[in-house]
């Protein structure tokens, strides 16, 4: 590795209906759950519980171990009326609201995860119903909450670090229109895949047209948003949800001014001398790759790239201080994609 080098509305037709899912669901509520921890999200005093596994299931099908997971629950609406005459103000309940469930997730998973993460960037807003399933040791099942229609919010790839030996995971946020926790029993069955291969936040490849990105060696999280709007469903006391926009994030990303002659030229033309129409953006990738550094787990794929800032680092007396540089650059557009057979 080179010195401070880093690159080495569609609708599922399977959910509940609204109607049946609010039948039986007496018992509604949230989940926290992660992988040899289990803390009750309401709990006055936080009681921990060790688990043994996490499995997150998408239309009755398996779709692979989880992490972490937490949200789903189910909270009232107040409503605080006019003071009467007895100088009382009186509060009711309006609707009921669902928390959004977040996941992390990392290899492994099963193609239809990984299908409905890469829709979302895609403006192709499907939505599942499932399960989050935490057990013991020994599969058997001690807590499992049901989510139904729920639409991916947010998609988190964390940040990267060529000299960090960190782990590496996605956050995956996603907005239910009901949670409801069924009774716990059993064994978890299912084709749930323990094979997961490791994945570190040092091990990726930056690619920018035209610019030589092989020094990169810090790439700040990337955050994909979806702004979700919620519509009442009268009688029912609850929202529908759907997605109105997609927030896109900034690039910000961090290399050895020696090796920035490429970005301060782009920074020179693009932002000074004003060469920045669209034909002047730019395309690039970002591959999060294996241990091997060959093989691609995830990739990101940009259009519209746009350097806006460049700030190298506060000059000091000590000579021996490597200087870096720090690149902000927007981005129009950005697809996800997965070669599931390797991962």
């Amino acid at each position: 590795m080179p010195d401070e080098g880093g690159n080495g509305s569609v609708a599922n037709e399977s959910g509940t209906s609204r109607r049946a899912f609010l039948a039986g669901a007496a018992g509604l509520t949230g989940v926290a759950l992660s992988v040899g921890h289990w803390t009750p999200a309401l709990a006055a005093n936080v009681r921990v519980v060790s688990t043994g596994r996490i499995g997150l299931e998408l239309d009755k099908q398996s779709a692979g171990f989880v992490s972490f997971a937490v949200g789903g629950n189910a909270t009232g609406d107040v409503v605080t009326e006019k003071i009467g005459a007895d100088h009382i103000a009186r509060k009711h309940l309006a609707g009921v609201k669902y928390e959004d469930i977040t996941i992390n997730a990392g290899t492994g998973m099963s193609k239809a995860f990984y299908d409905w993460v890469a829709a979302t960037p895609a403006f192709k807003f499907f939505r599942h119903s499932g399960a989050i399933v935490a057990t013991d040791v020994n599969f058997k099942i001690r807590t499992r909450v049901e989510f139904s229609n729920a639409l991916i919010t947010e998609i988190g790839m964390p940040a990267l670090d060529a000299a960090s030996k960190d782990a590496a995971k996605m956050t995956i946020k996603f907005a239910p229109e009901f949670t409801r926790r069924v009774k716990a029993g059993g064994t978890l069955k299912g084709s749930f895949s323990a094979v997961q291969q490791k994945w570190n936040v040092s091990n990726f490849k930056l690619n920018i047209d035209g610019v030589d990105t092989k020094f990169v060696s810090k790439i700040d999280a990337l955050v994909i948003k979806a702004k979700v709007v919620e519509n009442p469903t009268g009688e029912l006391r609850d929202y529908e949800k759907d997605v109105a926009s997609l927030e896109i994030p900034n690039l910000k990303l961090t290399l050895a001014e020696s090796h920035a002659d490429d970005f301060f030229k782009w920074h020179e033309d693009f932002v000074i001398k004003g060469n920045n129409g669209s034909e002047a953006e730019k395309k690039g990738s970002l591959s999060y790759l294996a241990h091997d550094l060959k093989t691609e787990l995830f990739r990101l794929d940009f259009t519209g790239l746009g350097i806006f800032a460049l700030d190298p680092d506060p000059y000091t007396a000590q000579a021996d201080n490597l200087r870096r540089v720090t690149a902000q650059i927007y981005c129009e557009s950005i697809t996800f994609s997965v070669p599931t057979e390797k991962v």
